[in-house]
This record gives C-alpha cells, structure tokens and sequence, in this order.
C-alpha cells in the first residue's frame, strides 16, 4: 500500500471485500449444487440399484422328466406359452434346461444333481419318479409337479389344501379314473370278458390303481388279469402272454415309459385284434383305440403360473396341488373298423373327441 493515496487504498479495500465476497458466494453455489446432486442421488440410488439387479436377474428353471424328449417335448411347448403369456422371455427372463432319463433311473438321479449344480431356482417335473429325485437331490429347491397321478397316496405331499414341504403342483389323478376306463372297454366291446392291465411296478401309484381295478372288476362284468411291464423290452413278450391267457381287451395304466412307446403298444394290439384303452389322446393318434383323461397341455400351461407365483415370493408348501375339471374321451373309429368293431352309439355320444 506504500505509496498509494488514502483514496486508492480505500478502493483496493473495497474490491477486496467485493472479490471475497464473490468467492464466497460461488463456494456457496457449487456447495449447495453438489449437496443437492448428493441427495437426489441418495435418493434415487436404491430404486436404479434395484432396478439394474431386477433387470439382471435370470431366472433359471429346470425341467426334470423319466421319458424321452419326444414324448413330452409338446407339453414343455405348452409350458413355455404359458410362462410367455405371464410375461416371461426366454433369454432375458428366464433360461429353461431339460432334461429327460429315456426311461433310465439311475440317469434320472444324475440329471437331477446336474440340474442342481446348474444353480437352478425351481425344477419342473412330469411324474412322482422326477419329483422324488429332483427333491432328493437338493430339499430346498422348489419342485413344481406338471402332471402327477396321486401325489398324496404315493406321499410326495401332505395334503393337496397344503402340500407342506418343497413340492408343489398339479395332479391330474388319471389313477382314479381306471374304474371308468374299464367300464368304457367294456362298453365298447360288451363280449370281452378277459382284460388285461398293463402295469409297471416301479411306479408308485400303479400299486394302488391296480388294487382298484381288481376291487372294479366284478361289478364290471370282467376278470382282470395284470400283466407286468418294467421296461419297453417287456412289451412284446406282455403280448404273448395276451394271447396265451385269451385276452380279449386291455388297460394300459399311466406312465411316462408307456408313454415312449404308444405306437409299439397300438400296433401290437391291432396285430392281435385287441381293443385297448389309455390315460392320453396320443394313444388313439397313435393307432390306439380309445383314451379318457385329462389334457396334459392344458396341466403344463397352469404349471407356469406356479412358477410365476414361486418366483415372486410364494412358498411351495403354501400353494395349494390344483385338480383337473375335464376329461376328454377320444375314440379312433378307423382302428375300431380294422378291429371289427361296431362302437356303441351310447359311447359315441360321450366322446369329446372321434379320430378317423
């Protein structure tokens, strides 16, 4: 300041003050804009977090099941438009790995430990034998049932109200309708009075549906005579016991290894003149004569609203099994003529559905 009139000083102070001022202030704006910034982020940052986390997430489903792919490849189609019509795309929502045992158990364990060392989240199954293995292979994986005969009678769950446990799903209790099939073979050919029931030991609600039958027999009108098949290689020979014993018609029980060999089974019966009745339309498609049953395309399109429910936070064992409301009855009249049959009109009335 030396040198400077008492009037420069006076305005250097002046500008000094000024300039601090402006100093001051800018700090206070570039303070305020960062704190605001701060807390617009603070606030907003749980909502993008979740909502990159929820974009992220793939969900991955397996699908667990003892027959061949080709046997049930068109209801796991069913299964994917169902989860398409809840909103679920492959790919950016979910990643479905299939695996099917062509009928071999000990694969079928191996597939369900793979299944889990995938890392799935849920694991759909056709049948008790999938579901068992899929639940032993890891308790705390939610097991969806697509199709199941009798999951209380064979003890997959506790109760339909409230399966408890991991297991969860749809029955469509084909197991209860073997008294009504055997009424409808015996309507379409009222002469037979020798049945055949095929039937596979291994599954564990044959047991159970052939005790039925046998109880169903005699009020029908027929004698029952049951048959084991344990593998697709017994199938040939099941026949050549048919015609040594005279059988004049047969029952084939539910089950995901008859299902693999429908063509085999149908063709064998019109080779021996045979009527035949199944659980699933394939059979009369088939060449078989006559099913009645649920659909199962409909039971795995309402398997993928369990999943949608697990997914967004439902317990399996709170879910409660759902049942099946319709039955369709399908007749193949061109294998009825190669059999040199003339189905009742009465029956023909009841059919949902009539191949020709």
């Amino acid at each position: 300041m030396v040198g400077l009139s008492g009037a420069a000083r006076e305005r250097l102070r002046e500008e000094d003050a000024a300039g601090s001022t402006r100093a001051e202030n800018g700090r206070s704006v570039i303070h305020l804009g960062s704190l605001t910034f701060a807390l617009v982020l603070a606030f907003f940052a749980p909502a993008l977090a979740a909502q990159a986390q929820q974009a992220e997430k793939i969900h991955r489903i397996g699908f667990l099941s003892f027959a061949s792919a080709e046997t049930y490849s068109v209801h796991v189609a069913a299964f994917r438009q169902g989860l398409r019509e809840l909103g679920y795309l492959e790919g950016r929502d979910i990643v479905i790995q299939e695996r099917y045992a062509a009928g071999n158990a000990v694969r079928l364990r191996e597939q369900a430990v793979e299944l889990v060392g995938l890392k799935v989240d849920i694991i759909v199954v056709h049948g008790g034998l999938a579901a068992r293995a899929a639940n032993e292979a890891d308790r705390g994986i939610p097991v969806v049932l697509a199709v199941d005969a009798d999951p209380v009678g064979t003890g997959l769950v506790v109760s339909l109200a409230r399966p408890g446990g991991y297991i969860t799903g749809l029955a469509d209790f084909h197991g209860d309708l073997g008294p009504k099939r055997l009424g409808l073979l015996r309507e379409a050919v009222p002469s037979a009075r020798r049945v055949a029931v095929l039937w596979n030991p291994v599954t564990p609600s044959h047991p159970p549906q052939l005790k039925s039958l046998q109880a169903t027999a005699p009020a029908v009108g027929v004698t029952v005579l049951p048959i084991e098949v344990r593998a697709p290689v017994d199938i040939d020979p099941a026949f050549a016991v048919m015609k040594k014993e005279r059988i004049e018609a047969f029952m084939v029980l539910g089950d995901t290894m008859f299902s693999g060999r429908l063509r085999q089974i149908a063709e064998r019966g019109l080779q021996n003149r045979l009527a035949s009745i199944y659980t699933i339309r394939h059979f009369p498609d088939a060449g078989g004569l006559m099913s009645y049953g649920t659909d199962f395309n409909d039971l795995y399109r309402r398997a993928a609203t369990y999943v949608d429910k697990i997914f967004k936070g439902a317990k399996p064992a709170d879910l409660p099994i759902e049942q099946p409301t319709q039955f369709d009855l399908v007749i193949n009249l061109k294998t009825a003529k190669q059999l040199g049959l003339t189905i009742p009109h009465s029956l023909m009335l009841q059919a949902d559905l009539i191949r020709e």
